[in-house]
């Protein structure tokens, strides 16, 4: 069976090509070791200055500071080691983790063969090797021993001994169950790994935060193909919604943020009766540039659901058939509404609300009665609403907040109307919109990506955790699965562990 792969590309075999990426390897390393080292100094100046005296200020930079500590050391998790190094240049190794004895433990008797398997001799037991992992049940921690008799044979002397189950991330400390709860934590529920490793040490465990950083680095290089196949699940629907929302990046060292963008692409035919699983696909980007909508969509022939945004025009000229929303048409004159009376955006309301009073006929059709339904009721108010919106406008001066909205309205017209004759569009993009909730929860929460690296990271957890969510299945029993699954699963094979396809019941070659 092919173990999954991380590398982009097999390494060269000329000696001095090899010799120049192990020094470019040493250069990095050396150059986030000493980013390391000054935040860490400055987190410490800041922490004794927060007890001489309270100040949210602080607080906030001292927060900053262990959001870019965590990203610099979950980048250097992925980063491949360097082997067969000198003595004197061998890493300090990590501290060894004691776990605490008042910790609940399961012990896993993994069995040997009852005859020797080199001459069928009977076996004498010598003893057991017994090793421990840290897992985490809901609301409790426990320990799960791993013991492993030992037997010889004494006509012989052949050791026989079961084979260690696998681990998620090799001689790691977490199981697959604990790494789930550490992501979901992050991601989900806006939990920095400097406040679960707090919680953790309330519970006796002395987990470091660089500890938690490592983990969740190497088990998104672990999920990353299986992101990049909910890409390819997404592109391959008749429809698509897409929309993007600001990132904001920490620039680790320089203590200020650089504002990214996340990207969502959702495929969802539940509004026309299809069973084909939903999905959404996020990805990251360091600006709104129209080269990465373009990018990421390449090859794509459907029709897009979108905003006014212009970056997607690219993808117009490319067989791509452009959708607008109406929830953005109605919010500009909605929001006019808030700021006093409206009789001219009030009916501009009442007529958008009698096309959503169509679309709930509509939900759950098929594609060709939508499209007929939307064609005999639709068809008509729309034409009336545009005929009215343009004798509006000509009454109404340059500038005003209604004339504005208007005007959005009516440059987006083709757009907006197009779902008309689609019966795999929608009336809006909420799809997408919904898509973007968590990180919009974690930005009100101070969360940062703390790299482009990080980023692209957090791109890969959302996909994969809303994924779930949209097909109704528990985000942390679904990546407790695959983590068990996708180290030893074939490359060629990864759609086996999407969502809907993968078993959630636990299976023999799990790992733990």
């Amino acid at each position: 069976m092919q173990r999954m792969k991380t590398m982009a590309s097999p390494l060269p075999q000329d000696p001095k090509q090899l010799q120049d990426i192990i020094l470019q390897l040493q250069a990095t390393l050396a150059q986030q070791d000493t980013v390391i080292a000054t935040l860490r100094h400055q987190l410490a100046v800041l922490k004794r200055a927060r007890f001489g005296r309270s100040s949210e200020h602080i607080d906030k930079q001292i927060h900053q500071l262990e959001l870019q500590l965590e990203e610099l050391e979950m980048q250097t998790a992925v980063i491949p080691k360097l082997t067969d190094q000198a003595p004197e240049e061998k890493a300090v190794p990590r501290r060894r983790v004691s776990l605490p004895a008042a910790l609940p433990r399961e012990e896993k008797r993994v069995e040997a063969p009852c005859q020797c398997p080199a001459c069928e001799g009977q076996l004498t037991h010598m003893g057991d090797d017994v090793s421990e992992m840290l897992d985490v049940v809901p609301a409790s921690y426990r320990v799960i021993r791993i013991v492993r008799p030992k037997f010889s044979c004494q006509h012989c002397d052949t050791l026989v001994q079961g084979q260690a189950p696998e681990r998620v991330i090799k001689k790691g400390l977490a199981s697959a169950a604990l790494l789930t709860q550490v992501i979901v934590d992050k991601y989900l529920d806006h939990q920095p790994l400097y406040r679960q490793a707090e919680r953790m040490g309330r519970e006796g465990i002395d987990i470091e935060r660089s500890t938690l950083a490592d983990w969740v680095g190497q088990t998104g290089a672990l999920l990353t193909p299986l992101a990049d196949a909910l890409g390819r699940h997404v592109k391959a629907a008749q429809h698509v919604h897409a929309d993007d929302t600001t990132a904001p990046t920490l620039s680790p060292g320089k203590g200020r943020t650089q504002t990214g963008r996340y990207w969502t692409y959702v495929r969802d035919g539940r509004p026309w009766g299809d069973t084909t699983p939903p999905a959404v696909w996020l990805q990251y980007s360091e600006d709104r540039k129209s080269i990465h909508p373009t990018a990421h969509l390449k090859g794509y022939r459907g029709s897009l659901q979108a905003d006014a945004y212009a970056g997607y025009n690219e993808l117009y000229k490319q067989q791509v058939t452009p959708h607008g929303c109406w929830a953005h048409v109605r919010r500009k004159f909605y929001d006019i509404t808030q700021t006093g009376p409206s009789p001219i955006a009030d009916e501009a309301i009442a007529t958008i609300q009698s096309l959503y009073a169509i679309e709930k006929q509509a939900r759950g059709q098929p594609p060709d009665e939508r499209q007929q339904l939307r064609s005999t009721q639709a068809k008509p108010i729309l034409e009336r609403f545009h005929t009215w919106l343009q004798a509006t406008l000509r009454t109404l001066s340059k500038g005003s907040p209604i004339s504005k909205a208007i005007h959005y309205a009516l440059k987006q017209w083709d757009a907006l109307v197009a779902y008309v004759n689609n019966g795999y569009a929608e009336l809006d993009n909420n799809s997408a919109e919904r898509s973007l909730r968590p990180i919009a929860l974690g930005r009100k929460n101070y969360l940062f990506a703390g790299s482009v690296a990080g980023g692209e990271r957090a791109a890969v957890m959302y996909s994969l955790l809303g994924t779930a969510k949209l097909n109704g299945i528990n985000p942390n029993d679904y990546l407790t699965a695959v983590l068990k699954r996708i180290g030893n699963h074939p490359i060629n094979r990864i759609d086996e562990l999407l969502p809907w396809n993968i078993d959630l019941t636990p299976q023999p070659d799990d790992a733990i």
